[in-house]
């Protein structure tokens, strides 16, 4: 499952440059897949919807730090257990319940944004 960052959230910062796939954004920052990685062209979202890479899409929280789910693997393949949890000083990056996600589409989710 992809991780969540809650309300708990003290705007610290210390996630955002821990993250590989660059899934961690300022509150009220727009987001694009091609942000940290080298996807280009169309990309389906989990949801099923279609965007360009480079789109600029709207900010998932405007108060708080967010990870964008379909960007985030958990650190899978990169790292043994997930880095903004591991720097949290709060303890507020949990993981999703509600996007929960197999080892193996979590691996396909990286090989698809680092080529």
């Amino acid at each position: 499952m992809a991780i969540k960052i809650t309300d708990e959230c003290i705007n610290c910062g210390a996630c955002e440059p821990e993250c590989p796939n660059n899934a961690i954004y300022e509150g009220g920052v727009e987001w694009a897949f091609s942000d940290g990685t080298t996807v280009n062209g169309e990309v389906v979202m989990l949801d099923g919807s279609a965007v360009d890479a480079d789109e600029r899409l709207d900010p998932v929280e405007d108060d708080t730090y967010y990870i964008v789910t379909d960007k985030c693997t958990e650190c899978v393949g990169f790292h043994e257990e997930p880095q903004c949890a591991a720097v949290c000083p709060v303890d507020c990056c949990v993981p999703d319940p509600d996007n929960e996600e197999t080892e193996d589409q979590l691996l396909e989710k990286k090989s698809k944004m680092h080529i």
